[in-house]
């Protein structure tokens, strides 16, 4: 990175800092300007009351610089405690709005960023980073020590710039202790910054190990995966696999941390062959009778604190920019566009129902794939009509769904609504035409009436009917508390575990309690018994009632109940019509695929 580069990053750091939290920030400054001063009060008012015990000064002075060292820092430790109340108080909200800042992303994120894996990996990656002190956490950690190094560079200049006004010191010591302490400070700075380098890259591949530690813990923890590795005997394997982290996390600090300290000692013997000539030129001074004893003490601790102060600043500086790359990484996950078109039309609402729905030549490939998901897709549809997609694993047909609904925009050809480009449409209008059941839906770890609602309000004679009409009253009746009864136990020891089945019932009765004109199962009956299938099946029309039902199945049994019935096949639609026209197709495949089925459901 160039060095206008780091001033960005660092600059644009500052500003997340302030926004994140104003309180935390000013708060936190002044109490690193407090912690910078402190240690100054009793080294100048020491010296005055040294050199005035020497010069046999009145008890009244003596009383007053012992009565200014010990009230001036016993008011900047008070003043250093409140800044320290102040930012516990405002470092809650900080965290906050700093994981807030994540939720919020994440929610405005065009969906294919969310199922994009690269994408995926970069929000944990500086989530790992986060967590080990990087990205926004260190800049605040190196700002206040840029902040509170400046100030003692500045005080401590201050308080020896009279030492080389001294006569008594020839002019060629007073260059030497100059040229000393530069080439000591960027002698320093240079094996501080070799040291630091290295360990940057002990962390940088930290992070990625962090990262499969991290997800080897998830799989050893997890109660989910506890089944699996207790009756496959895995537990060796996950033990062999955490050893084999923990030896390579050794062996990077092993390579790395020695080299540095030996860089990091070297350093310091020079810093203490610089403290030893400070101290030889200031006996020379009090030997010439020109250096007071209160002045000696207040020149060494002064010299030694503005070499540790400009020593720590450089080394701030440094640590920053090592940081600045972790912290434009955190800025490109944020910084990832939503290039999902919004329109601003509003959807038609017309009394006579008539809508249509058409795809006109589409065709869709993931994003970083070559392959064709969709291709030279074309079908039309009345709102108000059942229609079934049906095919293989593979086919297309989920993806078919996440086109209509927009997740996801066509590469190719058009999704109209009576007759408009969807894309022209409100996006957030549009979308709440749809109610979905997807195979992959989640349940989440709240009461079953907020998981019914999405919310976490809702009418409970509304969820009650949901419930009913998805088949799942019994289940709810026998709930400890009703409709309040937690799903699961992530977040409640009283949590009710639910099967796969009605874990669907319930994900039905969402997408009814949405009364969306759409209504799309993908696969609502996967996790059904045979009789909890046909209860579906059999009411599927009375569930569904005037809304446009896509219906998504394996199932063949279920297309009986639609008006319409598209087959996929790799991706293309191969058959259109109904289950009777396309039945009488006896080279057709949805012909195939019924027989291939009914044979399991005859009677011997």
């Amino acid at each position: 990175m160039k060095a206008s580069e780091h001033w960005r990053v660092f600059r644009r750091g500052v500003h997340l800092l302030w926004d994140l939290s104003p309180a935390y920030t000013v708060f936190s400054v002044l109490q690193a300007v407090l912690d910078a001063l402190t240690p100054y009060v009793p080294i100048y008012f020491t010296a005055r009351l040294v050199d005035a015990l020497t010069n046999r000064l009145p008890r009244s002075t003596l009383a007053l610089y012992a009565g200014l060292t010990v009230g001036l820092t016993f008011l900047l430790q008070l003043l250093r405690a409140w800044c320290q109340a102040q930012t516990g108080v405002a470092e809650t909200a900080f965290q906050h709005n700093a994981d807030w800042k994540h939720a919020e992303k994440t929610m405005a994120m065009a969906y294919e960023s969310i199922e994009d894996r690269d994408v995926a990996l970069l929000r944990e990656r500086i989530l790992q980073e986060t967590s080990t002190g990087f990205n926004y956490w260190h800049l605040r950690g190196r700002l206040l020590s840029l902040v509170g190094y400046a100030v003692q560079i500045g005080v401590s200049i201050s308080l020896t710039a009279s030492f080389f006004a001294l006569e008594a010191i020839p002019i060629w010591m007073k260059l030497a202790l100059i040229c000393g302490l530069l080439l000591t400070l960027a002698a320093g700075a240079w094996l501080k910054g070799k040291a630091e380098r290295r360990k940057s890259s002990l962390f940088e591949k930290a992070v990625d190990l962090n990262l499969m530690a991290g997800r080897l813990s998830d799989y050893e923890s997890e109660y989910a995966t506890g089944k699996d590795i207790r009756l496959y005997g895995m537990s060796e394997g996950c033990l062999r696999n955490t050893e084999a982290f923990q030896e390579r996390a050794y062996r990077l600090q092993l390579q790395t941390n020695v080299p540095a300290s030996l860089l990091e000692s070297v350093g310091n013997a020079l810093d203490f062959g610089l403290k030893f000539g400070v101290y030889l030129v200031l006996l020379y001074a009090a030997l010439q009778g020109e250096v007071s004893v209160g002045s000696i003490a207040q020149y060494v601790s002064c010299i030694t604190l503005l070499m540790a102060a400009v020593s720590g600043f450089v080394s701030a500086v440094q640590l920053t920019m090592v940081n600045n790359r972790y912290l434009q990484r955190y800025f490109s996950y944020f910084d990832l566009p939503n290039n999902m078109y919004k329109g601003s039309l509003t959807v038609e609402k017309r009394d006579d129902n008539e809508y249509f729905v058409e795809f006109r030549d589409v065709s869709f490939r993931y994003p970083h794939s070559e392959t064709w998901a969709l291709r030279h897709v074309s079908l039309k549809f009345q709102i108000g009509q059942k229609l079934a997609v049906v095919g293989l694993n593979g086919s297309g047909k989920t993806t078919f769904i996440k086109l209509l609904c927009r997740l996801y925009d066509p590469t190719e050809g058009v999704i109209l609504l009576n007759g408009v480009d969807i894309r022209k449409y409100d996006y957030d209008e549009y979308m709440s035409l749809f109610s979905v059941v997807f195979q992959d839906f989640r349940l989440f770890s709240v009461s079953l009436g907020q998981n019914v609602a999405a919310s976490t309000d809702f009418d409970p004679d509304r969820v009650l009917d949901c419930l009913r009409r998805a088949g799942f009253e019994k289940r709810e009746a026998a709930m400890p508390q009703g409709l309040d009864t937690p799903l699961y136990k992530d977040f409640d020891k009283s949590g009710v575990e639910i099967s796969g089945g009605e874990a669907q019932k319930i994900a039905l009765a969402r997408a009814l309690y949405k009364d969306a004109p759409f209504i799309i199962l993908d696969e609502p009956t996967a996790a059904l018994d045979p009789i909890s299938e046909y209860q579906v099946y059999s009411r599927f029309n009375a569930i569904a009632g005037d809304k446009t039902a896509v219906y998504i199945s394996h199932r063949l049994a279920s297309c009986r109940f639609c008006d319409k019935i598209a087959v996929f096949e790799a991706g293309q639609i191969v058959q259109q019509g109904t289950h009777e026209a396309l039945l009488a197709d006896a080279e057709g495949q949805y012909c195939a695929l019924w027989n291939a089925q009914a044979q399991y459901y005859r009677n011997e």
